[in-house]
């Protein structure tokens, strides 16, 4: 055995979660996209609404830890999932479900990567002169900002806004903060939709899930990302007159 392998076995062993997250991710997509579906919910809503009206404790528990699932694993089905959670719960106290949820699954997948490659790749940027140093130092900065605009902004994929903090050293207070209340008004939009999905079965429709970008949903939200640049345009001014 080399003197190298008790290093590299300890490697091996950091990357181990997000090794086994991304394998099952892979398998998830092609495997789990038809299980975790609108046609599934919509075949099975019966069942799930026997179960919340005889067990409602166990049903509230189940589903979190379903949608945790989904999330630290990035599985197709989290937009099913808040919907799911609306239909079961209402909108409220189901956005709560699925923020909850969401969050704790997130913070799974942060803690993971973190763990795995975000430690060691916080130590080399913050060590480097060049500009990897520079990225490291802007964006401690302007972390809350940044935060919040990458779940705010619809656009960006639930798993790159989990995966990229763990990489640059966002602490974790800040990173279940920030997703927690940064994930809130999308989540609202879509458990209020899943609250109305009754109307939407016994019509034998699908809901419309781009909701969020008609402009009495989208222009909210483009004013939550407007306030949550604003701390960097300000600083961006400031240096501007002092330069």
């Amino acid at each position: 055995m080399t003197e190298h392998s008790p290093f590299a076995a300890r490697l091996l062993l950091r990357r181990l979660p997000l090794i086994v997250v991304l394998v099952v991710a892979l398998a998830g997509a092609f495997i789990l996209r038809d299980v975790l579906s609108f046609e599934a919910l919509a075949e099975n809503r019966a069942a799930l609404l026997a179960l919340r009206d005889a067990h409602y404790l166990l049903a509230v528990a189940g589903f979190i830890v379903v949608y945790v699932v989904i999330v630290a694993f990035s599985l197709p089905g989290a937009t099913v999932a808040t919907l799911t959670g609306g239909f079961l719960f209402a909108t409220f106290p189901g956005v709560l479900y699925n923020v909850i949820g969401a969050t704790i699954g997130a913070t799974l997948l942060f803690l993971i990567a973190r763990w795995g490659l975000g430690e060691r790749l916080v130590a080399r940027m913050e060590a480097s002169q060049g500009r990897a140093g520079r990225i490291k130092a802007a964006i401690d900065e302007n972390q809350w900002s940044a935060l919040f605009l990458i779940r705010l902004v619809p656009a960006v994929p639930f798993f790159v806004a989990n995966l990229l903090p763990a990489l640059v050293g966002v602490p974790l207070h800040r990173f279940v903060i920030s997703t927690f209340l940064g994930i809130l008004p999308g989540a609202l939009v879509y458990t209020a939709l899943g609250a109305g999905l009754g109307e939407v079965f016994a019509r034998g429709a699908r809901p419309d899930l781009g909701i969020i970008f008609e402009p009495p949903v989208l222009l909210p939200l483009v004013g939550l990302c407007a306030l949550a640049a604003l701390p960097v345009a300000v600083k961006v001014l400031r240096k501007g007159r002092v330069a």
